[in-house]
């Protein structure tokens, strides 16, 4: 179809086959003519109006061997079931699913790109079990292993002052049986060194008040977090930390964070100057003190505190999930710590790199053109209804039907179902519709909408209703469909 305009960069593909169907078959040859890609074009139409109910054993059935001289990948709709194996080895080349959507072709081959430097991180992840003494050591232990499984690297035990913990050894070493680090969150001396005789390797936290406990640390290989006396300036660490040195603990400074309105910009000040005086210290931010006591999404929070970190060289965030906008935010700051790591050491900005911090409203909303949807239109045989969006407006058609507008209600009005299943379906797909224009989301029927970290993956079984009886708005007799060839399945979904 094209010719390469340069060499392809390194790791791209010099020659793709994309396969595709009838119905989307102009899409795609306009999204890779805009694209300009830098390497060289085919595309496969395969026998099917609908590309997304192929499956990989179909398509290794009916896609045409030997492929193009040169092809080195073969890219099929993201939507399609089945193994890829099926298809290369008698290709014998790599075949990749592409996006769900034709018109994020571009960006895939762009990320595919960036993902060979993507991924790594040097910011480690405490994850604090607020308030632990009141809570079920079976509790403990299922929120331990959730934020492990999150990204945490370490399982905070945060002892409430004043209230015993009698259980504290026998948490902290139940945790560490299961291939946990643990860090204990306390200032009292009995319990920190309960803790680190039960395998804790971190205390938070000491400063002059309690530094005595670091000495009985000392060549146990356990770190601990040195803050400034309470009330006091940066300079009261300068004690601490000579007297860490002497007695050969390990130990990263924490300046300590402040929530908006109690000093936040002064404390981040703070930090400037603590990496100014300790140019080769490591550090700590408890960046839960702000996701926690700030009523805002936390993705956004946490994203710029660990671009903070990232820039300042503090290489620990203590966090939490007790409030409930910060649900999440050890997976949040997982993510985060690699995007910022990336765009730190790359010198780019943090943008078109990993959205999956991008939550609420999509970085950018797919649409088509009433022009391109009336000729989609014009070559659509079945009765099933096709939705689409743009940033106001739902479309809603099919062979006989085009109906524009933003009343959810008043679309579903002119389409003159009447049919149960049928019904419950548009009206499902209809809501999810009018949802994605609202927050400003791209729209993909019988496809979850975007939610960044938090999507959850398509239902793998085909949602659609089948339109069994005529729509009683249908405006000229109805056409029978051309005769399939063996193996087509029937057209249920849009392009």
């Amino acid at each position: 179809m094209t010719a390469p305009t340069s060499a392809p960069p390194l790791g791209q593909p010099s020659r793709v086959l994309f396969v595709t169907g009838r119905l989307a078959e102009p899409a795609l040859r306009q999204t890779l003519e805009r694209m300009a890609p830098s390497f060289a074009c085919d595309v496969a139409v395969m026998h099917i109006t609908v590309a997304a109910l192929m499956t990989t054993p179909w398509i290794a059935r009916f896609l045409q061997v030997p492929l193009p001289q040169g092809t080195d990948l073969v890219l099929i709709p993201g939507l399609c079931e089945g193994d890829t194996s099926v298809i290369s080895k008698p290709a014998g080349v790599r075949v990749e699913k592409g996006p769900k959507d034709v018109r994020e072709i571009p960006e895939y081959f762009g990320h595919a790109a960036l993902q060979r430097d993507y991924g790594a991180w040097d910011i480690e992840i405490l994850a604090e079990i607020n308030n632990a003494p009141r809570v079920s050591r079976n509790e403990i232990q299922a929120d331990a292993q959730r934020y492990r499984a999150s990204g945490a690297d370490y399982i905070d035990i945060g002892c409430t002052p004043g209230l015993a913990f009698p259980a504290l050894g026998a948490v902290v070493r139940e945790l560490v049986d299961t291939g946990l680090r643990v860090s204990i969150d306390s200032f009292d001396r009995d319990e920190i060194l309960t803790a680190v005789h039960a395998g804790a390797s971190l205390v938070l936290s000491v400063n002059s008040t309690n530094l005595d406990v670091a000495r009985e640390l000392s060549g146990r290989g356990v770190r601990v977090v040195v803050i400034p006396d309470f009330g006091g300036s940066l300079d009261t660490l300068e004690p601490s930390i000579a007297l860490l040195r002497k007695w050969d603990v390990p130990f990263l400074i924490d300046p300590v964070i402040e929530p908006i309105g109690f000093g936040f910009a002064a404390s981040l000040a703070r930090y400037i100057e603590t990496r100014r005086r300790y140019p080769d210290a490591e550090m700590m931010m408890g960046i839960g003190n702000l996701t926690e006591l700030t009523a805002a999404d936390s993705t956004g929070v946490n994203a710029i505190l660990v671009g903070i970190c990232q820039e300042l060289g503090v290489h620990m965030v203590l966090t939490t999930e007790v409030i409930g906008w910060a649900h999440g935010a050890v997976r949040e700051i997982d993510i985060a710590r690699r995007l910022m790591h990336y765009a730190v050491h790359n010198k780019v900005v943090p943008k078109r790199v990993d959205d999956r911090l991008v939550t609420i409203t999509d970085a950018k909303i797919l649409t088509y053109t009433e022009a391109e949807l009336r000729d989609l239109q014009s070559r659509i045989t079945d009765p099933n209804f096709r939705i689409f969006t743009d940033r106001d407006t739902i479309t809603v058609l099919n062979r006989d039907l085009f109906v524009r507008g933003t009343d959810i209600q008043e679309i579903f009005n002119q389409l003159g179902v009447s049919e149960a299943t049928h019904a419950f379906y548009l009206g499902k797909e209809l809501a999810k519709a009018k949802l994605a224009i609202t927050l400003g989301k791209t729209y993909r029927q019988e496809g979850t909408l975007n939610w960044g970290y938090l999507t959850p993956p398509d239902d793998p079984v085909a949602e659609h209703v089948r339109l069994t009886q005529r729509s009683a708005r249908t405006e000229r007799p109805e056409r029978a469909a051309p005769a399939r060839p063996s193996g087509d399945p029937l057209d249920e979904r849009q392009p």
